[in-house]
């Protein structure tokens, strides 16, 4: 009944933990699992094999695009996309997103648990429809129905937000986006490079998406910010430093008795 789909770039570390998870504690509750993999040139190949996973290459990148890629090569009438730095907690993990597709035909996709964003619109029941931004899909940890896939496929001219475009999409084609407490872990650390790479793809997106616009008073007033939050946090983190050292010498000099 369930695809599992990974996106991948060159995490083989982190996707052999990914597929780990995958088959040693939910191999019952799921039909396939399949890597999307953006040209990785470390060993995530090899990693997707070692495991039994699919492998699966895209080699003109964009993140509606890999999204698609990821829905057709999918068997299953769901599926639930990870990034490779991503995977499942909760023992029920599937079997919660099963249970909610079964009871609404009229589903088109299930955002999933794992961030403070996500359990505060969870439980103040704040919908897709009135912040489709944190209560909708959100494609390192979210399930999608394959057949309004197939009606309403994702958009690839989108710098990036393609779960969140197709969210606010399918809401207004009469289609149901709902939170399932499925709980899953995000675990990424950007470089320098892909933050400025994710940066460049957030503005783009805010503008297309939610039609935030940037000024060039906001662009001289971020650069200013960063200057002056970068030096508060020179400061601060020199005087703890000092702090500690302070602390370190009077320690040597008048340690407690050991118990």
């Amino acid at each position: 009944m369930i695809s599992v789909v990974i996106r991948n770039k060159n995490q083989a570390e982190a996707l052999a933990f990914s597929l780990k998870n995958l088959k040693e504690r939910y191999s019952d509750d799921i039909a396939e699992v399949i890597v999307v993999d953006n040209l990785s040139t470390d060993t995530s190949e090899a990693v997707a094999k070692q495991f039994g996973a699919r492998f699966v290459t895209i080699t003109n990148f964009s993140f509606g695009g890999s999204a698609n890629l990821c829905a057709k090569e999918a068997i299953g009438p769901i599926v639930v996309i990870f990034s490779a730095h991503s995977y499942p907690v909760s023992h029920d993990f599937f079997k919660l997103i099963l249970r909610k597709f079964e009871a609404n035909p009229n589903l088109a996709g299930l955002r999933c648990l794992h961030s403070k964003n996500d359990y505060r619109n969870f439980i103040n029941n704040i919908s897709a429809l009135e912040d489709p931004n944190k209560s909708g899909l959100i494609f390192s940890g979210s399930a999608f129905s394959k057949t309004v896939w197939e009606k309403h496929p994702f958009k690839e001219d989108v710098a990036t937000f393609e779960d969140k475009e197709w969210t606010t999409r399918v809401q207004n084609a009469g289609y149901d986006i709902d939170f399932v407490p499925s709980i899953f872990s995000y675990e990424v650390n950007r470089t320098k490079k892909q933050l400025f790479f994710r940066f460049k793809n957030d503005v783009v997106g805010n503008y297309q998406l939610w039609h935030e616009d940037i000024s060039i008073a906001n662009a001289h007033k971020g650069l200013i910010m960063s200057f002056v939050n970068l030096f508060k946090a020179m400061f601060i983190d020199g005087f703890y430093a000092l702090k500690r050292y302070f602390f370190q010498l009077k320690f040597i000099f008048n340690k407690p008795n050991k118990f």
